[in-house]
């Protein structure tokens, strides 16, 4: 099986443990993985924002990327990234291998839960502490990864399954579990004052019940939210969630 590594742009900006946590962590696994290099933006703020020739063009980019690499998957360490490649990557021609790789493109929860199936953890990585769990909107309604609150159907959660796995650490959540916590991308940037409550909000939750440690499968999620928490003086330490279930989690 062999792995493409696409790196998002504000992981290797702002947070490139994320990515050195899921290349360890897939290495550990025995995969054959690969580090796509001159990764981009995977265009989703020009998508959003309408640029539609902008985003096309980064498109492109990426798609000379992961031509004729012959890879079985492609994983990337973002929820949100992952479903703009699987649900918005239109602007270019939809070629048999484009449609393969939105087809089998996943971020590092669905790729270990639903591909590889995991059962045991690499070296088995201890965090014996409480973890608020952070399900970002877009690895909840679109990725599937758990439940919304909203639907009336068996309750699941991926990432829940995943840590889990980890010894000792005790999953919980925010009052308002699945509530967005105000990044939403380009929206935190032209609506930065209902951005920002909505982060206070969140953040404040996690207080009030106690937490110190938070995680989730979106880093863009855990960004805005570690920022809100600093400037708040609030006591809490944010992780992807890989870096808790490669061991590299320090408190």
């Amino acid at each position: 099986m062999k792995i493409g590594f696409f790196v998002p742009c504000y992981i290797d900006a702002i947070h490139p443990q994320a990515a050195i946590s899921t290349y360890g962590l897939l290495k550990k696994l025995g995969l054959d993985v690969e580090f796509i290099e001159r990764g981009s933006c995977c265009g989703l703020p020009e998508l959003d924002m309408g640029y539609l020739k902008h985003s096309c063009s980064l498109e492109k980019g990426i798609v000379s990327l992961i031509s004729d690499k012959g890879y079985d998957y492609v994983v990337v360490p973002s929820g949100i990234c992952t479903d703009q490649f699987r649900d918005h990557f239109t602007e270019v021609e939809q070629t048999p291998e484009v449609a393969h790789f939105r087809a089998t493109v996943h971020d590092p929860v669905e790729f270990l839960h639903d591909i590889l199936k995991i059962t045991e953890l690499p070296g088995h990585p201890q965090f014996p502490y409480r973890v608020a769990l952070h399900n970002g909107c877009h690895s909840l309604r679109y990725l599937n990864e758990a439940r919304p609150t909203e639907l009336m159907i068996k309750p699941f959660d991926k990432c829940a399954d995943l840590l889990k796995l980890v010894d000792g650490l005790e999953v919980g959540y925010a009052t308002r579990r699945d509530e967005c916590c105000g990044f939403g991308g380009t929206y935190s940037i032209w609506d930065p004052s209902c951005s920002g409550q909505q982060g206070r909000d969140k953040v404040s939750d996690y207080a009030r019940n106690g937490f110190k440690y938070v995680t989730s499968q979106d880093m863009s999620c855990m960004i805005h939210q570690q920022t809100i928490a600093s400037k708040n003086g609030l006591d809490l330490k944010m992780f992807y969630i890989t870096e808790i279930l490669n061991g590299d989690a320090k408190p």
